[in-house]
């Protein structure tokens, strides 16, 4: 009963695209067709600023976050929040309310992961942070961050289910990082 709910429930809310509300909020260009082309907090910031990109980073923490607290609140066991999660991440990669367009999922990954563990999710966000400041590059900083947090998720709650359900988020990210990480490679990111 609560998989048949909890699961497309948290696809939904996944599927919310901050970037294109807050930038219709605010009377912005369509991030899908202005900078990078990506509805993720990066290409809001190029677009609208750093309280644009603030507004939108926070949505879409929360809609990673929320499915998975909420089926925590519930007492479900892991392999439930790790569905919850892997929902909503997915939701954000493949919107249904914006054509199946989305976005990278770096925050919403980290808000998966704060809803996980509060430890897992703030060694992700710390990780991503302490990378940004050393290079100045966001696409680096989410690698980075990613990559390491199936290690984080192992070490700091022992859980495989939610081990696993982080290594699938980092694969997602990775793919969807791509033409990030070909520009990295030459030396040509911005």
């Amino acid at each position: 009963m609560i998989l048949g709910f909890l699961i497309p429930l948290a696809y939904l809310i996944g599927s919310i695209s901050s970037a294109i509300i807050v930038c219709r909020f605010m009377g912005l260009p369509d991030p899908r067709e202005q900078g990078s082309g990506n509805p993720g907090a990066t290409n809001v910031m190029r677009i609208g600023g750093k309280k644009a990109a603030a507004i939108t980073f926070l949505g879409d923490l929360l809609k990673g976050f929320l499915p998975v607290f909420g089926a925590k609140l519930l007492g479900t066991p892991s392999i439930l929040l790790a569905l919850a999660g892997l929902a909503a991440f997915i939701g954000h990669l493949y919107p249904v309310f914006f054509g199946f367009k989305g976005g990278k999922g770096v925050a919403t990954s980290a808000g998966v992961l704060l809803g996980f563990d509060v430890f897992v999710g703030g060694a992700f966000i710390l990780t991503w942070v302490a990378v940004y400041k050393l290079g100045k590059i966001s696409s680096l900083s989410a690698l980075i961050a990613s990559t390491l947090s199936p290690i984080f998720a192992w070490f700091l709650t022992g859980d495989i289910v939610l081990t696993l359900a982080a290594l699938i988020m980092t694969g997602l990210l990775l793919w969807r990082h791509e033409s990030n990480i070909r520009r990295l490679l030459e030396k040509e990111e911005r």
